[in-house]
């Protein structure tokens, strides 16, 4: 069954997501996309075939439009949620909603309640549970070979450039105009625990702090910005020079900072860096979030869990779950090891399917996730990886839980939490 799809917002995710529909004429059609930037529509255009008259500068336009798709796939800034998602909502639209939600629990609640209101459908955009690699983890844990879960480990490593990429001189280095950071980087790992365990959390504990990438470890002599000839540029791991002008394979470090989904000219991303955000010295940009934290959590029947997240490392996830009869770990990005108290020996379970690692980006995960959409919008059919609103929007409790035990020292009981909200 061929579903119709509009795009609000068609930056690097939404133009991700909407893909899908390039390789998969038969499956899905985008028929409109609203962006404000010209270069962006262009490219909709030309890849989607989408009439002139399609094409928006602001959402509220497709607002006043009658309604002309089976779903909305909402991908603009975090900030930018809550508006175009209540509106497509309120005018019969299924979602797509990128991650997170929203930028508060409140708004993030307020979408919750307007779509279980309303009876449409909405998948966020958790794409970790759209990857053969965590599928994989999840039909081990419920074919019962570890036994009940007990407690899991897990590390974030977010990698010491995308850190500096993101969440010092991108769009996510302040709270304050997007999300703490262990919203806007790890609603996906809190998601998965939460999905893999198969119960909620009801209590969480947070330390963190933002203590490497400060103006007081900016190196002698470093200018504002790379490009007004740093005497460190040969040896900083950030020369801006270096990860986004000289490197041209990086394409999407270069289009983020050109703003642009098409290959950006080398005048384009240089005049990005002399002007634009990602130009400026990691040690001397207005960032204020963490640059490593740990999440404690206790779920139903007192199963725990450990999340930490941390700048300083190549990048990638890594996992492992301890059961009552054994214990499943990651050998690699492609196989698993399950170790039996039974009979004290180990097997290793490969990934399959399509999707590559664990540790390259979302592996797959934007494939698998439109896969199943396509199916859940327009037959109904919801895979095991589907979740409904609700859970998504409690798996965003741990994450704000978190920030809120972060900042006051105390552990957060997330049930009374979610009421304080209707205060």
């Amino acid at each position: 069954m061929k579903v119709r799809a509009i795009v609000i917002g068609y930056g690097s995710r939404g133009a991700a997501y909407s893909a899908y529909s390039a390789k998969h004429p038969e499956e899905l059609e985008i028929v409109a996309v609203a962006d404000p930037i010209e270069n962006r529509r262009a490219y909709a255009k030309k890849l989607h075939g989408i009439a002139e008259d399609r094409l928006y500068t602001d959402w509220r336009e497709l607002e006043k439009e009658p309604k002309m798709a089976d779903f909305a796939i909402i991908a603009t800034q975090d900030s930018q949620h809550l508006e175009p998602a209540l509106a497509m909502i309120e005018k019969g639209y299924h979602l797509l909603l990128e991650k997170p939600m929203a930028t508060t629990p409140a708004q993030c609640k307020r979408i919750t309640e307007a779509a279980e209101k309303k009876g449409v459908k909405v998948i966020v955009c958790h794409v970790l549970r759209f990857t053969s690699f965590w599928t994989t983890l999840k039909n081990i844990i419920d074919s019962g070979q570890i036994g009940k879960v007990m407690s899991i480990i897990h590390m974030e490593n977010v990698g010491n450039v995308h850190q500096s990429h993101s969440y010092v001189r991108g769009n996510w280095r302040r709270a304050d105009e997007s999300t703490p950071m262990i919203l806007a980087k790890c609603c996906h790992d809190t998601d998965i625990l939460q999905w893999l365990i198969g119960k909620p959390c009801k209590r969480v504990q947070s330390f963190g702090s933002l203590t490497h990438f400060t103006k007081e470890n900016k190196p002698q002599g470093a200018p504002a910005r790379c490009t007004d000839g740093c005497p460190h540029a040969d040896t900083c791991f950030y020369n801006a020079v270096k990860l986004y002008y000289d490197d041209k394979d990086n394409a999407w470090f270069r289009g983020v900072a050109a703003k642009t989904v098409d290959n950006p000219s080398d005048e384009a991303v240089m005049d990005a860096l002399l002007h634009g955000p990602y130009g400026r010295c990691v040690y001397d940009c207005d960032n204020d979030v963490v640059d490593h934290q740990i999440v404690n959590m206790e779920f139903e029947d007192g199963t725990t869990a450990s999340l930490s997240m941390n700048a300083f490392n190549q990048g990638g996830r890594f996992i492992r779950v301890f059961g009552t009869k054994g214990e499943v770990f990651m050998a690699s990005g492609e196989e698993f090891v399950v170790y039996s108290f039974a009979d004290r020996q180990e097997k290793r379970i490969p990934v399959q399917e399509y999707g590559n690692s664990i540790t390259d980006g979302h592996g797959g995960g934007d494939t698998g996730i439109m896969m199943d959409a396509v199916k859940y919008f327009g037959e109904g059919v919801a895979s095991k990886s589907v979740c409904d609103v609700r859970m998504s929007y409690i798996s965003h409790l741990i994450a704000f839980g978190a920030e809120a035990s972060r900042l006051t020292g105390t552990v957060v009981d997330l049930d009374q939490y979610s009421q304080s909200l209707d205060n």
